[in-house]
């Protein structure tokens, strides 16, 4: 993995996964182009060049020791914590593992682009925020949703936030606290800014639309980018309409 001198310490993706997903149980794991939706997600934050490594944080659950498995076999950290809280979960790897600057990669998005990751991370540097987002305000698609935050956000986050969705959800006590936090939004610009689609994995439709776009653009294992999603959706609307119906879980559901 390429990475770039960063003068406030190691940069790490924590990719949360476990199998037990609500609506789409083992979805991480599911097939697209011959791969595991979690090993594309894995590839696509290796593309980074600002990201140091990676940690795959899963549960404790006899279920998920396959993950831990994927994670040793890709020659990836693997933190086990608990399945709910998973603000613990995160703490307890970025302590584990002596994280400085957390990069928060969901195992929901297989489209995860490295440039844009790389674009928040730099955004969060250069203005010395404690944290970081492209989803603050949405205008990126969703399923592209990086944040970054400082350990030291996380370790208050950890110590003081009691709401179950502020657990389960991880960085709400610190984007909803600005009194508290030194927020930073990173909003699209140009053919980016479509809020409009959908292109995260949470239902059978979602994965039917993922597999149908890594079919048409996935070629000899190279990275393709957002904008060449947005433009083959464009042209074959159809696409976009076998997932246009779903509705997005909100915080607590």
């Amino acid at each position: 993995m390429d990475s770039v001198v960063n003068p406030q310490g190691n940069v790490s993706a924590i990719v949360q996964a476990r199998m037990g997903s609500t609506r789409l149980p083992g979805k991480v794991m599911s097939t697209i182009a011959n791969k595991s939706l979690l090993q594309h997600i894995v590839e696509r934050i290796q593309a980074s060049r600002l990201i140091s490594n990676m940690i795959l944080a899963t549960t404790t659950l006899k279920k998920d020791n396959r993950l831990e498995y994927f994670a040793k076999r890709h020659g990836l950290a693997c933190y086990r914590g608990e399945e709910q809280d998973v603000l613990a979960r995160y703490y307890g790897a970025a302590t584990e593992f002596r994280v400085k600057v957390i990069v928060r990669i969901c195992a929901d998005d297989p489209l995860i682009d490295p440039r844009i990751v790389d674009e928040v991370v730099h955004s969060h540097m250069d203005s010395h925020a404690d944290y970081t987002s492209n989803g603050i305000i949405r205008t990126f698609p969703l399923g592209l949703d990086v944040e970054v935050f400082s350990y030291s956000a996380l370790e208050k986050a950890y110590n003081e936030a009691r709401r179950q969705y502020e657990r389960e959800h991880v960085t709400p006590y610190i984007y909803l606290n600005p009194g508290i936090f030194k927020l930073k939004s990173v909003e699209a610009s140009g053919k980016l800014r479509r809020s409009d689609l959908r292109l995260t994995v949470d239902t059978e439709e979602d994965l039917r639309l993922i597999r149908e776009i890594f079919r048409r653009l996935y070629h000899n294992g190279q990275i393709f980018y957002t904008e060449d999603v947005i433009d083959l959706l464009d042209k074959h609307p159809e696409l976009v309409a076998i997932n246009a119906h779903v509705v997005q879980k909100e915080l607590g559901q």
